[in-house]
């Protein structure tokens, strides 16, 4: 059975890499939303078997600035209470832990480049992070972060950021780390977004990308690619149910 994949895009150059990735080699048939140049319209829960929504620059609070953020957090609640696959990364969790209830924490939790994480005991048992042996890295790059909603399950947390993926229902998942970024997705980022990159992180262009790369990028990619399979291999099951 083919896997039907709605993906919403709240900025240009989303570049899903390790995730598209994993899509691709599942055949997946994937349909694109770009609601920072088309707003969200209607999408039919009985028309996807999952719902992605990656990272961008609005706050998950910046109903003001961009309108179809309320209808996107109902969306993804929609989609999670279906039981169907659910993955928001970076905004894409805080506007899920929006959906199911927890607070946005805004301009408090500062942290950009490759970081460790570890996981839970509830994230062990996770088909998402049962391969990565307790701990794994993974590239950050926020301000802002979340409480945990009242009925997920914590399964990734890092020194800083208590908070970084967590699970609702069989298969609603909010990353906060972008574990679908590989090494070449990170530098097209950062080489096309020298100013935010100085705001969070001044000089580390210039002094700390290339050793960074060199120390991190393979062993996160290599967590990041199990990861993003493990999701994939969800949205199967949902399908052949």
């Amino acid at each position: 059975m083919t896997l039907r994949v709605a993906i919403i895009e709240t900025m240009e150059n989303t570049q899903l890499g390790l995730l598209l990735s994993a899509l691709n080699e599942a055949q997946a048939d994937i349909t694109w939303f770009r609601v920072y140049r088309d707003g969200l319209g209607d999408i039919a829960l009985d028309d996807f078997d999952a719902l992605i929504v990656p990272g961008g620059w609005p706050s998950a609070q910046d109903d003001d600035l961009y309108p179809y953020l309320p209808k996107l957090v109902a969306l993804m609640r929609t989609f999670g209470d279906a039981g169907k696959s659910v993955l928001g990364i970076c905004l894409g969790a805080q506007v899920l832990a929006r959906a199911y209830g927890a607070d946005n924490l805004l301009g408090v939790a500062r942290e950009f480049s490759w970081t460790p994480l570890t996981v839970t005991d509830d994230g062990r048992a996770d088909p998402l992070f049962a391969e990565l042996h307790g701990g794994f890295t993974s590239f950050q790059w926020h301000v802002d972060t979340y409480t945990l909603p009242p009925s997920a399950l914590l399964l990734a947390r890092s020194e800083m950021v208590q908070n970084q993926c967590f699970r609702v229902g069989r298969a609603t998942y909010g990353m906060q780390f972008h574990f679908e970024a590989s090494g070449d997705v990170v530098h097209d980022w950062t080489r096309g977004n020298p100013e935010r990159v100085n705001r969070i992180a001044p000089g580390w262009l210039e002094t700390q990308a290339a050793e960074d790369r060199a120390r991190f990028a393979a062993d996160a990619d290599e967590a990041g690619a199990r990861i993003a399979r493990a999701f994939v291999a969800t949205i199967g099951q949902r399908a052949r149910t």
